[in-house]
């Protein structure tokens, strides 16, 4: 059974390992936490700070003893899904959803909410039991991934994480435990799939005007938040100065809407089990 975690999620695994890593390995990159100080830098600031304030020492220690929240994965079955005959495995999917936790009690400890642990698993299943069928489907039509293709993927990962490289992107990830051969396994399982998409779904760029009008929605979201309380004027670069990235997002908006088109239709031939 191929490994499920795939490379968006190891790319978000990796800026995880930048933010907790810091400074501790000598690794220039800055964690956005702190500006990219090292734990002994920001504790030094920290009790300056106390010593200059006594009440923010009080909130500061308080902080500190906030507890931070473990994902829930003692109670998964052995199988979490069946795909066609292809298991889903307790141990794959717990490796997907810890990185996937960690991320939301890092966003839910910034805006107060509470997670929900079973709802965040049925999400995380449904979308695995999704990329299964894909890959299946990829893999039947003969899709394949050259080397060349997978180096490329790593690159356009690293720069996503803050890194110059692939090469320093699939170290980072074997630092924390992750073999460099299911990388590869899961490089080249993210390339069909993507080809898979490509093909379904032809062409998908958007014409001009799709791109002018969502700069203008975001013209609009930006002057909304703007006139918000506490919101702060920023100055929208021109339409022409980041055209092109608007058409890429605009582009990866669409293929994400065919994917799950296509993952709905290929379920309706599915035979899927899903014991959560």
């Amino acid at each position: 059974m191929k490994k499920q975690l795939t490379l968006t999620t190891a790319a978000a695994s990796a800026m995880l390992i930048l933010a907790a890593c810091g400074g501790d390995n000598g690794n220039t990159n800055e964690a956005p936490e702190n500006g990219g100080m090292n734990n002994d830098s920001e504790q030094e600031m920290n009790n300056e700070e106390a010593a200059e304030d006594p009440e923010g020492a009080d909130e500061l220690a308080e902080m500190g003893e906030q507890d931070m929240p473990e994902a829930e994965t003692d109670d998964l079955p052995e199988v979490v899904a069946e795909v066609n005959g292809e298991e889903i495995e307790r141990d794959e999917f717990a490796v997907t959803y810890e990185n996937m936790f960690m991320q939301a009690a890092q966003q839910a400890q910034m805006t107060g909410e509470e997670i929900d642990q079973q709802e965040l698993q049925e999400e995380l299943v449904q979308n695995m039991v999704d990329l299964e069928l894909m890959v299946q489907e990829a893999e039947e039509q003969g899709f394949e991934a050259s080397e060349e293709e997978v180096n490329e993927l790593f690159d356009e990962l690293a720069a996503q994480s803050g890194m110059e490289s692939g090469d320093e992107f699939v170290a980072a990830l074997e630092e924390q435990g992750e073999d460099v051969e299911n990388l590869q396994e899961e490089a080249e399982m993210q390339i069909k799939v993507d080809e898979l998409i490509a093909s379904e779904a032809g062409d998908v760029d958007p014409s001009e005007e799709e791109v002018e009008e969502y700069y203008e929605q975001l013209v609009a979201q930006q002057e909304e938040m703007a006139g918000g309380e506490g919101g702060e004027e920023m100055e929208m670069p021109e339409f022409e100065e980041i055209q092109p990235e608007l058409e890429e997002q605009l582009r990866a908006e669409q293929e994400a809407e065919y994917s799950q088109t296509l993952a709905q239709e290929l379920r309706e031939n599915a035979d899927v089990t899903i014991h959560l």
